[in-house]
């Protein structure tokens, strides 16, 4: 049978009230009568109450014995009774005291449970339940900043969709009208519109496994060198077009177990803002570098640079900082899958700039293929 918890700190309490006067009663009783015949006989020069005039003290030390006996009993139950009750009532004042905050908590966490996120629990004064309240109130904070999140990751995919949408609607019904012709331009632009949805889409996707984890990496060994020059190799033409000198430092191998679609897909998206926010003329820079525990990929670029502000957020889905270039076809949250990607591989991705109008740096960091994806990350 369960027994709530009031009574279980109740019942505590009383028992060791009961412990306390079972051996305050125990010593006493035992003790008294030989500390007090020792006490007569000291008096009465005998030592211990017997000698020459035994026969007649003893006889009055022994009713003075009994009665001794008599009063003290007395006296003991009465105290154990007075005892008890003062135990009880303090045993009942100390347990509501340490409920009361158990009980806010309880409330609270009903109250959580329940979507109100700014409840708070008041920190009693014992310190354990001040640090259990503190720990309530952290998680109702927590829980308040993903809701806010969850409800803003709602109107800003809404509206990474509604600019699409309009634009199909507004094709479609022009076709309809006989305002547009179906012509392959024009057909074409529909095209755009619904790659960019998928895109979106998939973005999404992946950008949900990234978050709880569920990305299915494949894990090669590999030249993080060899990746990164594959992946400006790839974007040269769209550097060139803008006018933007695209440099790469990776003559050296750089060892690494990694999935190399994932990490070309990282070096990609840097690679890309990069050229983003870099004017015609600047320059953008990959170095790679590393050793047995660490294979490092750094994107520099001359461009618009980042407030301090900036390198905070960069990586919050659909978070595009200001002041940009050229205007991105991405769906926003390429950063934070480029992030949730390194940190899938035990790396990290991270964000460096000295001021705006000053370029900015993304460091990729991995493990080296001195030890796999898997293993947790050294000091440093």
């Amino acid at each position: 049978m369960n027994v709530r918890l009031p009574v279980r700190l109740f019942a505590s309490y009383l028992l060791v009230v009961a412990v306390g006067l079972a051996t305050a009663y125990a010593t006493v009783r035992l003790l008294l009568p030989p500390l007090f015949d020792h006490r007569v006989g000291m008096m009465t020069g005998t030592g211990s109450g017997s000698g020459p005039m035994g026969p007649h003290i003893g006889g009055g030390a022994g009713g003075t014995h009994a009665a001794l006996l008599s009063a003290l009993n007395t006296a003991l139950l009465v105290a154990a009774v007075a005892s008890a009750a003062a135990g009880g009532l303090v045993a009942a004042f100390v347990t509501g005291r340490l409920l009361r905050p158990l009980d806010a908590v309880r409330a609270a966490t009903r109250r959580i449970a329940a979507g109100e996120y700014g409840e708070s629990v008041p920190p009693p004064r014992e310190p354990e339940l001040a640090a259990l309240a503190a720990d309530v109130n952290t998680l109702a904070g927590t829980l308040a900043h993903t809701e806010t999140r969850r409800t803003r990751l709602l109107g800003e995919v809404a509206h990474e969709m509604r600019t699409p949408l309009t634009a199909l609607d507004g094709y479609v019904e022009g076709l309809i009208d006989g305002v547009f012709a179906p012509t392959p331009d024009n057909l074409e632009a529909i095209s755009d519109e619904l790659r960019r949805m998928h895109r979106l889409a998939d973005d999404l996707s992946t950008l949900s496994r990234t978050e709880e984890q569920r990305l299915d990496l494949r894990l090669t060994g590999g030249d993080l060198a060899e990746i990164g020059r594959a992946a400006c190799d790839r974007l040269r033409p769209q550097f060139d077009g803008a006018g933007v000198d695209l440099t790469v430092h990776a003559d050296l191998p750089v060892p690494v177990r990694v999935d190399a679609d994932r990490i070309t897909q990282v070096l990609t998206n840097l690679l890309g803002n990069a050229l983003l926010a870099t004017p015609a003329d600047g320059a953008v820079t990959l170095t790679v570098a590393g050793d047995a525990d660490r294979a490092v990929a750094t994107v520099t670029d001359t461009g618009v640079g980042l407030t301090a502000d900036d390198r905070g957020r960069v990586f919050e889905r659909f978070y595009r900082a200001p002041n940009r270039q050229r205007r991105s076809s991405g769906s926003g949250v390429g950063l934070t899958i480029a992030r949730g990607l390194a940190r899938a591989h035990q790396g990290d991705l991270r964000a460096d700039s000295l001021g705006p109008g000053r370029g900015a740096t993304f460091t990729l960091t991995l493990p080296g293929a001195g030890r796999t994806a898997g293993e947790p990350r050294g000091a440093g």
